[in-house]
C-alpha cells in the first residue's frame, strides 16, 4: 500500500450546530481548509476541480451531522456534462467525510466575475443525495443542476425534495500557489412553524452578507457566521463537532472485495501470474496483492 500521504492536521476543521429564533430556525456552520487541501493533495486536484470538491466535501460533512445515527452514511453525487464528468463525496453521522473528481485536472479560464468556473466545469447534471440509515433500502432523492455552482443545486434539492425552505452557501479560496487558504460554508432551514417575520429579516440578512470565504477571510469563525446570518434573533449554539477527511478503505476490505468476484476470477487472475493493484477511489491509496496473497485468498474460498 502506498503510505507517503500528506498530514491532515486533525481537530482544525469543525461544525457549529445551532438554533435561533426560538427554534424557527436550524443552522450549520462549517470551516473545512485542511480537509479541502487535503483532499487537493491526495487527488492533486486543479484550481477549479479543488473548488467544486471542496464545496461538496464542505457540504457533505455538514449533511452527514445532519444524520441521527453515527454509522448513517449520505452520499451527495454528481453526474454531469462538463469536463469534470462527476464528483462523489460520503460522510457518516460523525461528519468525517471523503470524496473524489471523476476528472481532477479539468482546467477551465476564470468566469465572467472572474472566479473559479465551477458552474461551467459541471455544466448539466444531476445531484443525486443517497442516505443509508441501516434500513433494507437506503433512501434517494435526485434533482437536476440548476447552476452547477453547488451551493445553489443543494438548496433546490432541499427544497424540492425534502420540502424544506433552506440556504445553502459554499466557497472555497485559493493562494497563488494553487493551496487552499479558506474554505468552510453554512446551511440554514426552516423549521415549518417559522414566522413570516423571521422569514423576512433571514432574506435581509443573507442579502447583505458577503461571501463565505470573504467572512473566513475576515477573521469570522463558524460561530461568528451564524451570529450574522441570524443577526436581530436569538441564536443557541447547540455543539460543536469534529470534522475531517477520512477514508476507512484498508487491505482487509479490499480483500473482501476480491473473494466477492468469485473463484473464476480469482483463478484467472493467478493464472495471468502478475500481481495486482487496487486503488481507492476516495482516498488514492494503492494495494498489491501479489501471487501468494491471491492463492491464499483462493484457499480462504
Amino acid at each position: 500500500m502506498s503510505c507517503n500521504k500528506p498530514e491532515q492536521k486533525k481537530g482544525v476543521d469543525y461544525i457549529i450546530r445551532a438554533t435561533g429564533a426560538d427554534h424557527q430556525v436550524r443552522i450549520f456552520a462549517a470551516t473545512t481548509r485542511e480537509m479541502v487541501d487535503y483532499a487537493r493533495q491526495i487527488h492533486h486536484t486543479s484550481p477549479v476541480a479543488t473548488a467544486a470538491l471542496g464545496r461538496l466535501l464542505t457540504a457533505g460533512a455538514m449533511m452527514g451531522s445532519m444524520q441521527k445515527g453515527e454509522d448513517d452514511l449520505i452520499t451527495l453525487q454528481i453526474k454531469c456534462s462538463g469536463p469534470m464528468k462527476g464528483l462523489t463525496v460520503t460522510a457518516d453521522g460523525k461528519a468525517r467525510v471523503k470524496g473524489y473528481v471523476e476528472n481532477p485536472m479539468v482546467m477551465l479560464p476564470p468566469n465572467k466575475a472572474g472566479k473559479l468556473d465551477v458552474g461551467g466545469a459541471l455544466d448539466m447534471g444531476v445531484l443525486s443525495v443517497i442516505k443509508d440509515m441501516g434500513l433494507k433500502e437506503p433512501y434517494m432523492g435526485q434533482t437536476h443542476l440548476v447552476s452547477g455552482e453547488i451551493a445553489e443545486d443543494l438548496t433546490y434539492y432541499f427544497a424540492t425534495s425534502e420540502q424544506v425552505n433552506s440556504s445553502v452557501a459554499l466557497g472555497v479560496l485559493m493562494e497563488k500557489d494553487n493551496t487552499v487558504k479558506r474554505a468552510g460554508g453554512f446551511i440554514l432551514q426552516l423549521m415549518p412553524f417559522a414566522t413570516e417575520e423571521v422569514v423576512e429579516k433571514l432574506e435581509k440578512n443573507i442579502g447583505i452578507l458577503p461571501s463565505v470565504t470573504t467572512m473566513l477571510e475576515e477573521g469570522n469563525t463558524p460561530e461568528d457566521i451564524i451570529r450574522r446570518v441570524l443577526d436581530g434573533m436569538n441564536v443557541e449554539i447547540m455543539d460543536k463537532v469534529p470534522t475531517s477527511f477520512e477514508c476507512n478503505c484498508s487491505k482487509e476490505r479490499v480483500e473482501k472485495a476480491i473473494i466477492s468476484i468469485g473463484r473464476e476470477e480469482i483463478q484467472s487472475m493467478i493464472d495471468d501470474g502478475q500481481p495486482i493493484e487496487v486503488n481507492c477511489h476516495f482516498c488514492n491509496s494503492h494495494y498489491i496483492f501479489t501471487l501468494d496473497d491471491l492463492k491464499k485468498i483462493l484457499k480462504k474460498l
